[in-house]
């Protein structure tokens, strides 16, 4: 059976996720429906990563296995008029034709996030649903100053959620960088939270992004997140943050 990969985006808004739950909508779901209808047969997409109710793709990355071969473009194309029609907020930015041995999951050596906050007092209409919104002046360079407290190989206890199924929790942060994005106009600014391993932890991201913020906001130090990330204790962690600011970006194979 020839194996594709796909590069996906997707607004995560409407979704119970990436994984196909029982009477929830999911994008697995979305895009094996869409795959099925041109194929003629059931298909399962497997995913380098499974994001939550909310969160937004745009590397998102599936491999899948049809018992046909097909055109790489034409999967792609007929994957995305499906999509359209059926008004899913997915798309199939690019297919290709990969080996038997290639697993979107198991093949990755890099995942990267992006975490978006927009600063300001006025609520969000453009970026409502696509980006956390954060009132109270936010202090950039201390957030990324207390951000290198957490790169590196450490116990991310602290950071990960209770219904976290990963084994160890033992993470490597290779990158966990804070700035401000592009000229954002005159509406406020975006602060951007990029960070980069070979795996994440349930909610890691989220909950690094919430512990930063309140590095932002004066409530903690660059000492005080070292000291939640010693605790290995969930109750250590700051807020987490909302999923709509979360965006899985790309991987690296």
């Amino acid at each position: 059976m020839p194996r594709y990969k796909l590069t996906i985006e997707y607004d995560g808004t409407p979704y119970r996720g990436w994984q196909r739950q029982d009477g929830f909508p999911s994008v697995q779901q979305a895009l094996e429906e869409a795959i099925a209808e041109f194929t003629r047969h059931p298909v399962t997409l497997f995913a380098a990563g499974r994001t939550d109710t909310g969160v937004h793709a745009l590397g998102q990355v599936a491999h899948v296995d049809l018992e046909t071969e097909w055109r790489p473009e034409k999967i792609a194309e007929a994957s995305n008029g499906l999509l359209k029609l059926n008004s899913h907020t997915v798309a199939v930015l690019a297919c290709e034709k990969v080996a038997d041995d290639f697993d979107a999951r198991f093949s990755a050596k890099r995942r990267h996030y992006c975490y978006r906050i927009v600063n300001r007092p006025a609520n969000l209409t453009v970026e409502a649903g696509r980006a956390w919104h954060v009132k109270k002046p936010l202090d950039v360079g201390a957030m990324d100053r207390a951000a290198k407290v957490l790169v590196g190989h450490h116990d991310f206890t602290t950071f990960r959620s209770t219904d976290c199924q990963a084994k160890n929790p033992q993470r490597t942060l290779d990158t966990l960088d804070v700035r401000l994005a592009a000229d954002h106009g005159a509406g406020g600014r975006a602060i951007e939270i990029t960070t980069s391993s070979r795996a994440f932890l349930h909610n890691q991201v989220r909950s690094m992004a919430g512990s930063l913020k309140l590095v932002g906001e004066g409530r903690w130090t660059a000492n005080d997140l070292r000291s939640a990330l010693e605790a290995k204790d969930r109750k250590a962690c700051g807020p987490v943050a909302p999923a709509c600011g979360l965006y899985f970006m790309q991987v690296d194979y």
